[in-house]
């Protein structure tokens, strides 16, 4: 008999992949980690430079710790015991980086990639200046377009980074968005990618699994 939800997600994802591909991203589903692991493997070079946009996803598959045991060089700002210092020079390093990785809030059937960040450098990292870019992403993180890209990233997304932050926000109390005007406020710069940028190189993995928030 037919697996109905992996044929539902089968389809959702090569509708996806077709509408990332046409508007110039290089876009790949896998079936694995493994396979994801290896395709991401399929970018290094000794010594090169890897940034990380702040991701539950990439920690998920493992990836992080693959990446250790190769000779390269990795800037992540989520690595304990930094400053807040460290961590803000780690995130400027990230944009000159030779390989940025970052998943995304959602990613549309009519290959749009949006997300919502306090900082914006995982945005920044995104658009314009590593010379490589992997977006890794479930295909929980596919949702029909724009509005409801922003829907999920407001209910959904925020909500469980606010709680996993332990932040003073309503969010992380309630669970849903109030469009708060805290100083602890995550969600301050939309990023909603139509089109690949001009200038920068980026491949959206897609994996059959349920990643992140």
């Amino acid at each position: 008999m037919v697996d109905i939800k992996q044929w539902f997600v089968e389809k959702k994802v090569a509708k996806t992949i077709k509408a990332l591909e046409s508007n110039f991203f290089e876009a790949t589903y896998f079936t694995g980690r493994e396979s994801l692991i290896n395709g991401v493997l399929g970018h290094i070079k000794p010594k090169i430079k890897i940034g990380f946009g702040g991701s539950v996803s990439l920690r998920e598959i493992g990836l992080i710790e693959r990446l250790q045991k190769e000779d390269v060089l990795l800037l992540d700002h989520w690595k304990e015991g930094l400053t807040k210092e460290e961590i803000s020079e780690i995130r400027i390093q990230q944009l000159t980086c030779d390989l940025f990785i970052a998943s995304a809030n959602a990613i549309t059937e009519k290959g749009e990639i949006v997300n919502i960040d306090g900082f914006g450098n995982r945005i920044n990292g995104i658009t314009f200046g590593p010379k490589k870019v992997i977006i890794i992403a479930g295909y929980n993180k596919i949702v029909l377009d724009v509005d409801s890209a922003l829907e999920r990233v407001k209910n959904v997304a925020a909500p469980m980074n606010a709680k996993r932050l332990n932040l003073p926000l309503p969010c992380a109390e309630t669970g849903y968005c109030h469009d708060c005007k805290s100083e602890a406020r995550i969600c301050r710069v939309i990023s909603i990618i139509q089109r690949r940028p001009g200038a920068t190189d980026i491949s959206v993995f897609l994996i059959n699994e349920v990643l992140g928030y």
